[in-house]
């Protein structure tokens, strides 16, 4: 052990003399100046004599020790490329992302016998609606996916559990007027004023048992009737992750009002008809 560190410390000496040497032949002599003229001349060429060794001593330790180190900057990229961030929302990966598969029931209908034509232009106003709701609902929510059973119906996972999602604009139908805003058996309200006037409701309301709530935000834009609500997970007796003020926050947004105003233009659903005493 100690005849290699000897070899070792004779091999570092070696290369400081040979690095001096070099990096020193090349300079000029001292001038032949007197005084401190020639003190200051003497000095410089001893500091650059010191540094040059300094640096290959480094070098050598390094290559002797086996030792790589990166610089500060790099350190610091290289540990930030490790964490596990916040995973990305379905609008930033490549393209679009597959729907959930939903079987439909016997004698429902899904959005695989839509005609190829609409069935391509439901998808893309889903695509866009995932990636505004995406943004706008709260994180609780999670990640939101579209379902290929209704243009209507999305799903929302976190921590493993789904919530359903429905984002229905429905053409109203003709003499209806929009539902109150009222407080009644566990149900929670408010509402807001949105541009031009338009009143939204915002609901915590019981759902599936006595212990779960869903949240759901309602509103007539223009000839539709609008309604986002997202429902509890059952299977864990959880409500529902979001609240009346996230969900008229949302409304008041230009983003979710633009996917609105699209789909009241160009309807995708069939109006609901009430049938009275039914």
């Amino acid at each position: 052990m100690g005849i290699n560190e000897d070899l070792a410390d004779e091999r570092a000496a070696r290369l400081v003399r040979d690095a001096m040497d070099h990096a020193t032949a090349e300079l000029p002599p001292p001038l032949d100046l007197v005084g401190p003229a020639r003190a200051q001349g003497l000095r410089r060429r001893a500091r650059l004599r010191a540094a040059i060794g300094g640096g290959v001593l480094a070098v050598a330790a390094l290559g002797l020790s086996g030792a790589f180190v990166l610089p500060g900057g790099d350190q610091e990229s290289t540990r930030s490329s490790g964490v596990i961030g916040v995973a990305p929302s379905p609008t930033d990966t490549a393209g679009p992302v597959p729907p959930v598969h939903i079987e439909p029931s016997p004698g429902e209908s899904s959005m695989a016998d839509l005609p190829p034509a609409e069935r391509a232009r439901q998808e893309n106003f889903q695509n866009q609606a995932v990636g505004v709701l995406q943004r706008l609902l709260p994180g609780t929510v999670g990640t939101v996916q579209r379902t290929d059973l209704s243009v209507r119906m999305y799903h929302a996972t976190k921590d493993g559990k789904t919530f359903v999602v429905i984002f229905s604009v429905r053409p109203s139908e003709p003499g209806t007027t929009q539902q109150p805003c009222v407080e009644v058996k566990g149900t929670t309200c408010k509402k807001t004023t949105l541009p031009g006037g338009i009143v939204a409701h915002a609901m915590t309301l019981p759902m599936d048992s006595a212990t779960t709530t869903g949240a759901a935000l309602t509103f007539r834009y223009g000839k539709s009737d609008v309604r986002l609500s997202v429902n509890p997970h059952t299977a864990s007796n959880s409500s529902a992750p979001v609240t009346d003020d996230q969900l008229l926050e949302l409304a008041r947004s230009p983003a979710f009002l633009d996917l609105v105003k699209t789909a009241d233009a160009n309807p995708m659903e069939k109006t609901q008809r009430t049938i009275q005493g039914g």
